[in-house]
Order: C-alpha cells, then structure tokens, then sequence
C-alpha cells in the first residue's frame, strides 16, 4: 500500500500545502485504482514510473532548493543594489545641492564680473581723464618753466643790481665807518682835554700826565686797545684812569668797559676809575651806567 501521508510531508516541504495535499491524495486514487485493475507486472512498471517520478521530483526539489538558494543571494544582490541605488540616489541629491550652490556661486561671480566691467569702464574713463589733466599739467608746467626763466632772468639783473648795491653800501659802510671813527676820535680827543678839569672839580682826582689812546700789554702778542688811558691820584693814592667815548652810549657799550676792567685789573694793581663819554644816550643806560660806578660825562659838558 502506498504512504500518501509520507508524500503529502515530502512535497509541502517544495511547494505549498494544499497543492501538496491535493498531489498526494491524487497519487493515493491512482494506486488504489491501478492496484485494483492492473496486473502486477503492470502494478511493478507502474511502481517503477512512480520511483521514476519520485526521483525526478527529489531532482526537482533540489534544483528548486538551488533556485531558491539563488533566489535567495539574487534577493540580497538587489537588497544590496538597492542600498547602492539609495546611497546613489542620496550621492545625486547631494551633488544637486551642489549643483544649485554652484549655480548661484556662478551667478554671485557673474554679478562680480559685471560690476568689475562696470568700475573697468570707470577706471578707464577716470584714465582719460587723468591722461586730459595731465596734458594740461605739461602746457602748465611749461608755462611755468616759461615764466620761471623769464624770472630768473629778471633776478639775475636784480641780483646784478644788488650786487652793485652792496658794492657801493660797503664803500659806504666804509666811509661811514671812517666817518664814525673821525667822530668818535674827535669825541675821544675833546674828553682827553676836558677830563682833568672835570675830574678834578668833581670828584678830586688828579690826573698826572695826559691822557692818551693806546694798547695795554697783556701777553706775548696780546693787547687790549684803550681810547682813554690815563693816571692820577685821588686821596693820594695812585689810580689808574680807563675810559671810551662813543657818540651814541648802549647797554653793550657799558658791559664791553666793564669786561675791559676786568681783562686790566690783574696788570694794574691798583684802583680804576671807569670814564664814559658819550653824545647822548637813554634814561635807562644812564641808571645802568650809574649803577655800575662809573663816571658818565656829555659832550656838551666838554
């Protein structure tokens, strides 16, 4: 007898229960009608196409096992396309991103070069203008040059002029200075004769010899000049008399006899009487002259 239920737990394990169920209850009828009207060498070739047929089902059972083995790494080869595919679609996202950024990059610098053309055409412009300014800077500058010639040649004559000018001021100056000296010489003489007389009157000094216009050795090679140079006596002690005359007494005039005392004073040993003489002068150098002790006399009182 023929085990439908051992062929019903073999072919549902290859396909699906029912059909399992009806295949082996199918097999089931034909055995028990072919047992019943077959001859049994007919039943003995029918049971070798059924072990035929079971053998090329197990064959089919394995090949479907294969297939579904290879269905099963097909499944996973497109389980692992399809991640492929999603990170490939994610990868297309990102560079459409990148596209777009791109994009708007490309219109950020087509801006920038627009406005670059836009300050270029500027620039050039201002260039133009520059290069206009400049020629006329060139016809300015050789006016100028122009006019700094023609000045240059006007300050030459005048400098021509001074120079003559000068010329002449220094034979001036020079015979100004002869003139001065001429009056100072005369103021110096007309004291020298006066001064004993008023010294005498005014402060009892008595002049001992005349008084003179010489130089004072101080070194080898080293005088001072002396306009009024003179001795006396005053309480009748010997003193030594030391003036100048200068036709308009300043403030210097006053401090260049005081530095002369001083240069003497080590040479003489002995006491001097400081004389100015003068045409005329301020109140101020007058209470200078007063202050420092020195006897102030005026022409008119010669």
């Amino acid at each position: 007898m023929i085990d439908t239920l051992k062929i019903y737990n073999e072919l549902k394990m290859a396909m699906d229960p029912i059909a399992a169920e009806k295949i082996a209850d199918a097999i089931g009828l034909v055995y028990e009608e072919l047992r019943h009207s077959v001859t049994k060498a007919e039943f003995n070739e029918l049971r070798d196409v059924v072990a035929e047929l079971a053998a090329a089902q197990k064959r089919t059972e394995e090949r479907l096992e294969q297939l579904a083995q290879a269905q099963k790494h097909t499944e996973e080869r497109v389980e692992q396309l399809a991640q492929a595919q999603n990170r490939t679609e994610q990868r297309l996202e990102q560079l459409a991103e990148a596209q777009k950024r791109t994009e708007e990059r490309l219109e950020q610098l087509a801006e920038a070069q627009k406005r670059t053309e836009e300050r270029l055409e500027q620039l050039a412009e201002a260039q133009k203008h520059t290069e206009e300014r400049l020629e006329q800077l060139a016809q300015a500058q050789r006016h100028t040059e122009e006019r700094v010639n023609e000045l240059t040649q006007s300050l030459t004559r005048l400098t021509n002029k001074v120079e003559d000018l000068v010329g002449e001021m220094k034979v001036f100056k020079k015979e100004l200075g002869g003139l001065a000296h001429t009056v100072g010489y005369r103021l110096e003489d007309e004291a020298m004769k006066a001064l004993p007389g008023l010294l005498r009157k005014d402060h009892a000094i008595e002049i001992q010899g005349p008084l003179v216009r010489d130089y004072f050795e101080i070194g080898p090679n080293r005088y001072v000049e002396l306009n009024i140079w003179g001795w006396g006596t005053l309480k009748g002690k010997r003193v030594a008399i030391l003036g100048e005359a200068k036709s308009q007494l300043k403030k210097g005039d006053v401090d260049g006899l005081l530095q002369t005392i001083k240069t003497l004073e080590p040479f003489i040993n002995h006491d001097i009487i400081p004389i100015l003489v003068t045409y005329q002068t301020s109140p101020k150098v007058r209470e200078y002259v007063k202050a420092k002790g020195i006897h102030l006399y005026f022409s008119y009182q010669l």
